[in-house]
């Protein structure tokens, strides 16, 4: 799947795009028609410890699918925000199988 990343006001390293890259990889087992992908990393200025959220959009024929998460690291946003992106693929899958 094209995925394209974006870090806002700052610089991701190699091993978190590839591990965040890995885990929207895995969402194609749930629906294949995936056209392209963007995901966006914040820092966002909350007193609390979840202060990085992790977007992703997933563009898919005839929809746009979105989820936002915050954690206290990108990893554990990454993971939350790929879970409920699965929840909604197969959802959305199933809708189209009903019609």
């Amino acid at each position: 799947m094209k995925l394209q990343m974006h870090s806002i006001h700052f610089e991701a390293d190699r091993q978190l795009t590839d591990f965040i890259q890995q885990k929207v990889d895995k969402l194609e087992t749930f629906y294949d028609r995936v056209v392209e992908g963007e995901v966006f990393l914040k820092h966002n200025n909350n007193d609390g410890t979840d202060n990085k959220t992790v977007e992703i959009k997933l563009y898919v024929p005839g929809s746009t699918l979105f989820s936002k998460e915050d954690a206290p690291s990108f990893e554990a946003a990454a993971d939350a925000a790929v879970e409920a992106m699965r929840r909604q693929l197969k959802r959305f899958k199933q809708k189209q199988m009903a019609h």
